[in-house]
């Protein structure tokens, strides 16, 4: 009777913790009638990819410009020629939207002429397609783009670029524009001239100087007027588009640039406001968010749409929001995880009194909460088949671990002998857990952009290092070198414990590689370079930005939780759990 008393009070502060942290959020005014000005519509869904030629059926695109009609008034599409891209125009019609419609445009470098001459003919029937399509739709397609961050990405000279541009000019009556961030026309001004209507993404998560969701606003405005005086001073007084502009709701932080879905819903709303308030012409992006960009740029690139792959809302454009629009679902399964757990470890905890009782309850609880949230995050990232195989296999190797972990805190607070058994299987399964640390923080120093830190793959062992370290701290008496000691936490002794500092040096020296990285990452970006010429200065902003990033922050707590257990001398002794040492 006493164990499942302390249960339900346990049970009730995981409701009122889970509760508190998952209360609606202001996030400003709402979308005027909750309809956006204009949309980027990329109709792809679980299993689609433009890449590999997979396209939605016809009944899928009408459910979602059935879905558009609804909350925007127009649609901005990328390309034109491929799979059911031309289909777009008329059901658009069909509900009431107009087009911005794109014509993609990629590279035609090869290595032999044939190829080049079969990626040209991709790029000429595109072009064909976008200017048939706004020929036949002229009453929907109101405007042109020719080609999406072509420069940015490097697939065409400016001036390949601009024979597309006046091609297509010559061939439609609707305004013509060219589509790219904004520093790309400020370093190619002569584009300027080209289009009817000047084009420009404004990406404040993305800019090499990273913007915080508050001061996002303010950057928009002051690289709207920028690139307006840069018209005006050659000369030219053309209208400006705000092509893209957004936020993620989930992925890697930059710098102070957070990833989430109340900043998503927060950009969006103060972002409408300034583009209201200054008469700005715009386009959200994006309708839907977009499995497939997974493979190029990460979680973060799946991240951007107001509604995700299965067409559930991420938030909405009116009231109050919900970061975790799940956490209730979580929350239940973390009560019937942890039900199961006490009722597995009853006879064990009989004897406990109640202190001991309530530590290895409150312990359950967390673990149980954090594996629930370990095992949703991952499969809701996972967008193939290999990633949903890697998340089975973590999630199992979890499961194992954590069983481990509860066997030895038990063992831990009834002051029994340890099970050698599984006291190595906690050494060789954290010995796991830390080598895929390292494969993770050698990639994210040497090339992170489009990685996210893994914190969510090592929680469980991460925070069952701690309690096992507090459970010393509260209830044994020894040193903080011997609490945190390897042998104290698992009572299990290496067959060459020599060897042991090796892993600890090398995660923290990782660990340095990984802010070195960061930091360098930042100062060789161009608008970076532009902005702080002086190294010293360039160097110490860096630094301020690595060090403003919470994610990055936690993966080095992290790291150093994972190694303080192995900073031991070769000497090892044996420290049982009585806080008795022995040779």
């Amino acid at each position: 009777m006493k164990i499942f008393s302390w249960l339900a009070l346990v049970i009730l502060l995981n409701v009122i913790f889970s509760w508190a942290t998952n209360q609606p959020q202001n996030v400003g005014d709402d979308v005027p009638a909750g309809k956006l000005s204009s949309l980027s519509f990329a109709p792809f869904r679980e299993g689609h990819d433009p890449m590999l030629e997979l396209f939605p059926n016809v009944k899928q695109l009408e459910e979602d410009l059935a879905l558009m009609g609804q909350v925007t008034h127009n649609i901005r599409t990328y390309a034109s020629a491929e799979g059911t891209m031309p289909l777009i125009p008329p059901l658009a019609k069909k509900y009431g939207l107009t087009m911005l419609q794109g014509g993609w445009l990629g590279s035609y470098k090869a290595d032999t002429a044939e190829e080049t001459a079969e990626l040209k003919a991709k790029n000429d029937l595109e072009m064909a397609e976008l200017i048939h399509s706004a020929n036949e739709h002229s009453d929907v397609v109101t405007r042109v783009i020719v080609g999406n961050e072509v420069l940015l990405r490097g697939d065409l000279e400016p001036e390949e670029l601009i024979e597309y541009i006046r091609k297509v000019k010559q061939a439609v009556k609707q305004p013509v524009s060219y589509a790219d961030v904004w520093s790309e026309y400020m370093k190619h001004p002569q584009l300027i001239n080209e289009v009817d209507f000047i084009t420009i993404h404004i990406l404040p998560y993305w800019e090499d100087e990273p913007i915080s969701v508050d001061d996002a606003p303010a950057h928009i405005e002051r690289i709207y007027k920028q690139v307006q005086q840069e018209a005006k001073s050659m000369g030219v007084d053309k209208p400006i588009l705000i092509g893209e502009s957004g936020w993620p709701s989930g992925g890697k932080q930059r710098g102070v640039a957070i990833p989430s879905v109340v900043n998503e819903a927060k950009f969006i709303r103060d972002f409408i406001k300034v583009a209201n308030k200054n008469g700005f012409d715009y386009n959200i992006v994006e309708a839907f968010n977009q499995p497939w960009k997974a493979a190029f740029e990460g979680i973060i690139g799946a991240k951007w749409g107001l509604y995700d792959s299965s067409r559930q809302q991420v938030f909405p454009l009116t009231g109050k929001v919900v970061e975790d629009k799940n956490w209730l679902e979580k929350l239940f399964a973390s009560i019937d995880l942890m039900v199961v757990i006490v009722l597995i470890f009853k006879r064990k905890l009989t004897n406990l009194n109640n202190v001991r009782l309530v530590s290895f309850l409150v312990i359950a609880q967390i673990l149980a909460a954090l594996f629930v949230s370990q095992i949703v995050t991952l499969w809701q990232t996972s967008y193939t088949d290999f990633q949903r195989l890697q998340t089975l296999l973590i999630v199992g190797f979890n499961c194992a671990w954590g069983s481990f972990l509860l066997q030895r805190v038990n063992e831990v607070l009834n002051k029994q002998t340890a099970s050698q058994k599984n006291t190595k299987c906690l050494y060789y399964g954290l010995l796991i857990v830390i080598t895929y640390a390292m494969i993770k923080t050698v990639i994210l120093a040497w090339n992170g952009r489009y990685v996210t830190f893994p914190n969510i793959v090592t929680q469980l062992e991460v925070f069952g290092l701690i309690s096992l370290f507090l459970i010393n701290v509260f209830s044994e008496k020894m040193s903080f070198s011997d609490q945190i000691h390897l042998t104290t936490l698992f009572d299990y002794i290496p067959r060459k414990p020599s060897h042991i500092p090796l892993v600890a040096y090398c995660l923290m020296g990782l660990s340095v590689a990984l802010l070195i990285g960061e930091s360098y990452a930042f100062m060789v970006s161009r608008d970076f370079i532009m902005a702080y010429p002086l190294i010293s200065e360039r160097l110490q902003t860096a630094i301020l930005f690595t060090v403003a990033n919470t994610q990055l922050l936690i993966w080095l707590a992290s790291l150093a939780v994972l190694a303080a257990p192995f900073f031991v001398s070769a000497n090892t002794r044996k420290i049982g759990n009585s806080g008795i040492v022995t040779p």
